[in-house]
């Protein structure tokens, strides 16, 4: 179930009450989608069932305006009862250019990740920093960095570090050229899944999402939920955002969750936007307005399972006749 209200209030009674209204801060938009019809029933009662939210952001070059407005989105996350709440890609910052982002660049020990480790432990709920400009251990060979999805416990622990593997070299007519290779070095390995209050989390950023090798080595390695932070542009956003986040829900038949940025963050770019929640039939169950703001979904994992005794694809694969894709991590 995707929605917007604080639980444990069921959703039916609150959009049956006439003059309910959903409470608003300043420069903070809160939307989910009406739930859809599922093709089975599922036992659990959705006040039970883990509550995650995916927050949407504009950031810029100012480091500290964004962790303000981050730290505005996860405080709210927070209080509407979220065990994890998602940030995006470039969380931290978005560069004008190549220097401006090896210039802004951290550690992972830095100040920045501790605020945000701070932020967690204040709040009490899971961050999932969806990409952190991170100066690795090689920063002083290789003068680049990596684009680091940083997973925090609520206790502030950093439990995991994927490196994004997939690099957004591209040219496409319209949105202007991509070289994120010209800061950035790619990630050596996978990361196994983690276990969270919500799921099994396999991480992945952005780019990753178009090669679904990726995305099947983390099912088969015991995935519940695969979550792409994203910055995508105003011309891929539109044509392959949604049928993507989608198609790796179905093909994986797990949880998807996508925060993104959105808007104009300086003068050289601006992002797409609709950060969105699907579930393992496909459906957008959860889906940000346009603007900053967040949006809220149950995670049903009995669901999951039962959709998967239904349909077991990945008992039905014929590795004998094409292989090995996406094989499971060890």
């Amino acid at each position: 179930l995707g929605f917007i209200i604080r639980p444990p209030l069921p959703l039916l009674s609150l959009l049956l009450c006439p003059g309910f209204r959903i409470p608003r801060i300043p420069q903070l938009s809160v939307l989910g989608t009406q739930p859809r019809a599922r093709p089975m029933a599922t036992s659990s009662s959705s006040c039970e069932l883990p509550l995650v939210a995916v927050c949407q952001v504009t950031s810029t070059p100012d480091k500290q305006q964004n962790f303000k407005t981050c730290a505005e989105l996860v405080r709210e996350a927070a209080r509407l009862g979220a065990c994890l709440a998602f940030l995006p890609e470039a969380f931290d910052f978005i560069a004008r250019d190549p220097e401006e982002t090896l210039r802004l660049s951290e550690p992972l020990g830095g100040k920045l990740l501790e605020e945000y480790t701070q932020l967690a432990r204040e709040c009490g709920l899971w961050l999932s920093l969806g990409g952190f400009h991170e100066r690795g251990q090689d920063w002083e060979q290789t003068q680049k960095i990596y684009n680091c999805h940083v997973l925090l416990n609520s206790k502030g622990s950093v439990v995991a570090t994927y490196r994004k593997t997939h690099l957004c070299d591209v040219e496409v007519p319209g949105q202007g050229p991509m070289r994120e290779s010209n800061s950035t070095m790619p990630g050596p390995s996978l990361e196994s899944p983690v276990s969270t209050p919500a799921g099994k989390i396999g991480l992945a950023v952005c780019y990753d999402m178009r090669f679904p090798e990726l995305s099947l080595a983390l099912a088969q390695a015991g995935a519940e939920i695969l979550t792409y932070p994203s910055a995508f542009g105003s011309v891929t956003g539109p044509a392959h955002w949604e049928v993507l986040l989608r198609a790796r829900a179905i093909e994986t038949q797990c949880y998807v969750i996508a925060a993104a940025q959105c808007g104009c963050h300086h003068e050289k770019r601006a992002s797409y936007g609709h950060s969105m929640v699907v579930d393992p039939w496909g459906t957008v169950v959860a889906r940000c307005s346009e603007g900053p703001g967040l949006c809220l979904a149950r995670i049903d994992l009995s669901y999951l399972r039962q959709l998967r005794q239904h349909l077991p694809v990945f008992q039905h694969r014929r590795h004998d006749l094409y292989g090995s894709l996406g094989h499971p991590l060890s």
